[in-house]
């Protein structure tokens, strides 16, 4: 606390410094952890259209899967109907064999966005490391 020293009259008005700082140093420590704190959520990828001078992709070196969700809430795997509780398996004996282990998922547009997350929740349980969201605009090659 600081005390005013001197001759004479009345009071003096001073202001207290100390509680100020310490407000200012405890904002500093909070700002300091916010902005550490690491970003939460799902990582994604979105397959990028080829370029438009090349040449076609053969289809027997094509290894991509994707998980297509129709509309009514029925699952295809590379065109292959399954079920939830069997894609999980099915996506387990696809990828036994391969070092890269990417799916990319397919909704219909009116589909609710839950279905697409249990499909990459069932993905993720099946040990695929990257989840990929397929747009209409990546697959018109825009």
């Amino acid at each position: 606390m600081s005390m005013a020293v001197g001759g004479g009259g009345g009071a003096l008005a001073d202001i207290n410094m100390t509680p100020l700082i310490d407000v200012l140093l405890v904002l500093l420590i909070i700002f300091m952890i916010i902005t550490n704190e690491p970003p939460r959520g799902l990582e994604s990828l979105v397959p990028q259209p080829p370029p438009p001078d090349a040449p076609p992709p053969d289809p027997a070196d094509n290894r991509t899967v994707v998980i297509q969700i129709a509309a009514d809430g029925s699952l295809k795997i590379n065109e292959e109907p399954t079920t939830s509780v069997n894609m999980g398996p099915r996506l387990e004996e696809i990828f036994k064999t391969r070092a890269e282990r990417v799916v990319f998922v397919k909704g219909d547009p009116s589909l609710e966005y839950r279905y697409v997350a249990e499909a990459i929740d069932i993905a993720k349980g099946a040990g695929i490391d990257k989840v990929g969201l397929m747009t209409p605009g990546v697959e018109s090659g825009e």
